[in-house]
């Protein structure tokens, strides 16, 4: 199932290895490259995924948008799996209250994060 997926992540690099990992599952990929444009790019594209780094510039960071994301249905509910280096603990418990569906440390794997997208609303009933 094809997706619209929007990447928010302010290493360029980063966001190209996400980028050549998704465009083999033929998917509609866009970028932001940090939480402020994400949310504007949130607002206009509608994206199903959200695949969201934590630790950005801006006035939100990766949490901030998220919670506002999740917090507001006029922006479509959709999935968010956090992406990031913060692997502790209080780190991840604080990602998963925030509203991130999945959260996955970096480096992670190609395959890792595929899975992970395509386990997201498989669950009946779940639909973003």
């Amino acid at each position: 199932m094809n997706k619209r997926i929007l990447i928010i992540e302010d290493h360029a690099d980063i966001r190209r290895l996400i980028r050549m990992t998704l465009e083999f599952e033929d998917h509609d990929i866009h970028e932001a490259v940090n939480a402020d444009e994400g949310l504007e790019a949130v607002r206009t594209l509608r994206p199903q995924l959200l695949l969201l780094d934590i630790m950005m510039p801006g006035s939100m960071d990766g949490l901030d948008l998220c919670r506002l994301v999740k917090s507001d249905p006029s922006l479509g509910k959709p999935w968010v799996v956090l992406l990031t280096a913060r692997g502790q603990s209080q780190d991840i418990e604080a990602g998963m209250m925030a509203g991130a569906d999945a959260y996955l440390l970096k480096p992670f794997s190609p395959l890792k994060l595929i899975e992970t997208i395509n386990h997201l609303g498989t669950t009946p009933g779940e639909a973003p």
